[in-house]
């Protein structure tokens, strides 16, 4: 099953990375978050992606036209019969990647369907480039077949960015909770669509999570997905270097694979 990968916004909210690279190729442990994302659902057997680029989508494209040289030694053979020569492999040697540029100010529903001319089977799967999950890829499909719905989508329950106070009647703080677990739950990506969900993208400027969810909720054709363990959404710096302190802890709890 196809990987759709959303890679295209400008991340303005982490300007501090983003204005030099989009936030996709921003670094988690030296590997841009792409990469990680990419390896969880490698880990659970889906090695086929269509990256949707478009802020600076160039440097992905090279990121990856540039990757067997970058991760690998090689010998040049200059001359009329030029050619690279590489040596050993890596553990991506199995991934097959379509770049598909889905313009610069493009919403997440257009991205989708500008990128599903790629789609060649009744399923496909969805998530956006900044957040890393140690999320059951597997389950997730299963769940999806189960319901016999056009569309799954991944819920989580966020902990609240601040510390709450309980108070009595009075006023007076009684105990403190350090950024608890909130009661509702959040999308955190990783759908899984039927290519019937294409049909209901209308250009452009259509928000994914906004015409078509919503209608496929109403329809009572959208069922989610409660994922229990981690999520954690990359969307400022200070979530940069949370992630980044994580890995360098060696306490990156979303590194399912082994290799």
């Amino acid at each position: 099953m196809k990987v759709m990968i959303l890679c295209g916004g400008m991340g303005t909210r982490m300007r501090e990375e983003t204005e030099f690279k989009p936030k996709p190729l921003v670094d988690i442990g030296g590997k841009p978050i792409l990469w990680h994302i990419m390896k969880t659902y490698a880990h659970h057997g889906h090695r086929q992606f269509i990256l949707c680029v478009g802020y600076k989508g160039e440097m992905i494209k090279e990121y990856f036209l540039h990757y067997e040289a970058m991760q690998r030694d090689f010998t040049v053979h200059l001359g009329e019969r030029h050619r690279v020569e590489y040596h050993g492999a890596h553990a991506e040697n199995s991934f097959e990647i379509t770049l598909a540029d889905t313009g610069q100010n493009t919403m997440t529903g257009g991205r989708v369907g500008r990128a599903g001319r790629y789609i060649d089977d009744d399923l496909f799967m969805v998530t956006y480039g900044d957040g890393v999950a140690d999320i059951d890829i597997s389950k997730v499909v299963a769940f999806h077949k189960s319901h016999g719905k056009l569309a799954t989508m991944s819920a989580h329950r966020p902990t609240s960015r601040f510390g709450i106070m309980n108070l009595d009647d009075r006023g007076r703080v009684e105990d403190f909770l350090e950024k608890p677990q909130m009661d509702g739950w959040a999308n955190m990506g990783y759908f899984v669509f039927h290519k019937k969900v294409l049909d209901l993208i209308d250009g452009d400027d259509c928000i994914l999570e906004r015409g078509p969810l919503e209608t496929l909720a109403a329809k009572g054709e959208l069922v989610a997905y409660r994922h229990e363990g981690f999520f954690f959404a990359m969307d400022t710096f200070r979530e940069y270097k949370a992630l980044n302190d994580m890995w360098d802890a060696g306490k990156a709890p979303w590194k399912v694979w082994k290799d």
